[in-house]
């Protein structure tokens, strides 16, 4: 009976990858938050140009290949990701003088529009961008990376690489203009999961995890 139940769970979790594989079309995608995250560069007093990185991003995208200007993107950013690899920056930048994380502790990226790029791989995505608790709209030059099927989860996997130039003056931040650089370079990495087809992988891979486990009882 055991086994019936963990072939069923196998056989289930194979068709979830055989469905998954092949809807690369206009779909809804899930935002991988391992693989969401940004770099972001300023000029220091004209002597160095320091980076920070944050992570873990979450949102969704609905995107067709073949109509790419029809997409649209939501991002959520947790700030206290923010890490430059000097611990007492990370707590100035977390602290009241910057992004004051206790009273914003997210900041949000919204579309509103997107339009094709000089090149056939590349788009300007332009959205709303709430950050310190104030929102600005934004425009993207976003990269199609790439649009397949990951070999490790055969799930249909979108990629992209945007840049952006911001004034954080304009939101807020703007402690220590003009010694310290008022535009911050941006770029920003994301990869997302067809939403659907994730779910039943999810769903197939712990019924089959589940029979497993009963089969060692």
């Amino acid at each position: 009976m055991i086994r019936r139940i963990a072939l069923a769970a196998q056989l289930t979790l194979a068709a979830a990858l055989a469905l998954a594989a092949m809807q690369l079309h206009a779909a809804t995608y899930t935002l991988e938050s391992d693989y969401t995250q940004g770099v972001f560069r300023w000029n220091h007093l004209g002597f160095s140009s320091p980076a920070a990185q944050f992570a873990q991003g979450t949102g969704s995208l609905e995107f067709d290949s073949a109509n790419p200007t029809q997409a649209s993107v939501m991002v959520t950013i947790p700030i206290a990701s923010i890490n430059t690899g000097v611990p007492a920056l990370d707590e100035d930048f977390r602290s009241t003088d910057f992004f004051d994380i206790a009273k914003f502790p997210t900041a949000t990226f919204t579309s509103t529009k997107v339009e094709k790029g000089a090149m056939a791989d590349q788009l300007k995505v332009t959205g709303d961008l709430t950050l310190h608790g104030i929102t600005k709209p934004v425009t993207l030059d976003a990269t199609v990376v790439k649009i397949g099927t990951n070999p490790r989860s055969n799930l249909p996997t979108v990629g992209f690489d945007a840049t952006t130039i911001l004034k954080r003056s304009d939101f807020g931040l703007g402690k220590y203009v003009p010694q310290v650089g008022d535009e911050i370079q941006m770029r920003i990495i994301v990869q997302a999961v067809d939403a659907k087809a994730y779910a039943d992988y999810l769903k197939a891979r712990k019924a089959a995890q589940d029979a497993k486990d009963a089969g060692k009882k």
